[in-house]
């Protein structure tokens, strides 16, 4: 059952962080895009990314190798039979859906975060693979599990190859972010051993156990690929969106080695120390897939949400929330309607959560128990600027330069100029336009105030009484704000 609900007025003009993440996943692998012609697939896509706009998603998180494959150019791999129905074979018009995204995506005002699993080769479901696929032409690098093939994680050339790929991308497309998801070493199947004791004989590396092996595996290619996005695009991000429990604690209650849960886990099936990511900062921002709702027995929300905020708070920590799952649970202290309302007053309350991603984005479009209005009503009802990354950069943009009005048939249109910058982190990207009321105090933390957040250097907006003060400020790729510049009527 899908509980539908009223969204409160009372609530609409609720305070809203003034930065928060508000992502969503645009997914290849459940197959939206076969049978479509591109013009087609760009036809659905423009209108998901319209209504996810008009909700107030900030970023998209766009799948673009699920099987080393491509949905872009790639220099090394074949197109993706997701994109085209056969690997191999491209667009018919010459599309480049990566290209496109992050086009459509920064004309929005999103970021795009292209999404890539470094590990899988190969889906069950794919009958064949391309002659330049890496698992014809290396297959001493792969190894077969329940009818998956993965790039095996042991073998360096794997690791080197991932970071090509991600090289690849970066270099040839303005993405905002390289994104990975759960899939490390593979979802364990009852009864089937992982074929790779025989390169853990071979090298044990120091470790005594191949477990501690594995996680080293890795752990490498964590630390790589941050590397390999700080050298070739400093200021472009790199997340990842674990599976949503580390490890359970071993004492039943919420431990810092793990959570009150009963469920498979990173650290021990999957090999995956997130949270030694985090501690090295190998990692610029973590979505943990909270999917499960509020009162799970094996895996409660609540209880994972504390989790994570307790231990992983050292970077940007953002929620992945499921809206089906999410709109077919009961509230439990509210039976008449789903989980939605508490689980974002769960989000909203704790200190290191600083945003959340939606899985997935035709979920949030359907609006399924009314989910996608209270994200445009409520929770994002007033925009909101990234979350700030100092370790990254944080030093801000100079302020905009030449602010003017002048009066326009639509009531009042402000100009202004970028401001100079000598590198590219110091580049204004976007601009925050700000509306105060004649003798109302100007107050930059306020999102009531936020007209709008752009990439244009001039914005058209209705006309207001004389002594309205408008001001500007510039963002630049980190979302560092410069110091405002003011106007009034």
């Amino acid at each position: 059952m899908i509980f539908l609900f009223t969204v409160s007025s009372a609530i609409y003009g609720a305070s809203n962080p003034k930065r928060e993440f508000r992502g969503a996943w645009i997914q290849c692998v459940n197959g939206q895009f076969l049978g479509k012609t591109p013009a087609q697939i760009r036809y659905m896509l423009s209108a998901q990314l319209d209504t996810l706009q008009k909700c107030g998603i900030n970023a998209i998180m766009f799948q673009v190798r699920p099987e080393g494959d491509a949905l872009y150019k790639s220099t090394y791999e074949p197109w993706s039979r997701y994109l085209t129905g056969t690997q191999g074979l491209p667009p018919s018009d010459g599309w480049d859906p990566l290209a496109w995204m992050v086009e459509e995506c920064h004309k929005r005002e999103m970021e795009c975060h292209a999404w890539i699993n470094p590990y899988r080769a190969k889906t069950k479901g794919t009958p064949a693979l391309a002659s330049n696929h890496a698992a014809v032409k290396y297959p001493e690098r792969i190894f077969e599990y329940d009818g998956l093939y993965i790039f095996n994680p042991a073998i360096e050339a794997n690791r080197t190859y991932t970071c090509m790929i991600v090289e690849d991308i970066l270099q040839h497309y303005d993405v905002d972010g390289i994104h990975i998801d759960d899939y490390f070493y593979p979802y364990p199947v009852a009864g089937l051993e992982i074929p790779d004791n025989a390169f853990y004989q071979r090298n044990h590396k120091g470790f005594s156990n191949i477990e501690d092996w594995r996680r080293e595996n890795v752990n490498k290619l964590i630390h790589d690929l941050h590397k390999i996005v700080r050298v070739t695009k400093p200021w472009c991000k790199f997340g990842i969106s674990p599976f949503g429990i580390y490890r359970n604690s071993p004492t039943g209650k919420n431990t810092k080695e793990g959570s009150a849960t009963r469920g498979t886990q990173n650290y021990d099936d999957l090999y995956a120390d997130i949270v030694h990511w985090v501690k090295q900062g190998w990692v610029d921002y973590i979505i943990p897939q909270i999917y499960w709702n509020i009162g799970t027995k094996a895996a409660d929300y609540d209880i994972l949400a504390h989790w994570w905020n307790d231990h992983c708070g050292q970077r940007p920590l953002f929620i992945g929330q499921d809206v089906e799952r999410t709109v077919k649970g009961i509230d439990p202290n509210n039976p008449n309607s789903h989980q939605m309302f508490a689980k974002y007053n769960i989000q909203r309350s704790l200190p290191n959560v600083q945003g959340s991603c939606q899985w997935y984005a035709a979920a949030v479009v359907d609006n399924a128990g009314n989910y996608r209005t209270a994200l445009e009503k409520v929770y994002h009802s007033t925009p909101a600027l990234q979350p700030l990354m100092p370790f990254i950069d944080k030093k801000a943009p100079k302020k905009p330069l030449n602010l003017q009005k002048r009066t326009v048939s639509t009531g009042v249109m402000l100009t202004w100029e970028a401001p100079k910058a000598k590198k590219e982190m110091d580049k204004a990207i976007q601009y925050v336009v700000y509306r105060f009321a004649k003798k109302e105090k100007v107050n930059l933390e306020s999102t009531q105030n936020i007209v709008t957040i752009t990439r244009k250097n001039r914005v058209s907006l209705p006309w207001a009484e004389p002594g309205t003060t408008f001001v500007v400020t510039a963002l630049d790729r980190l979302h560092n704000e410069s110091k405002p510049v003011k106007i009034k009527l």
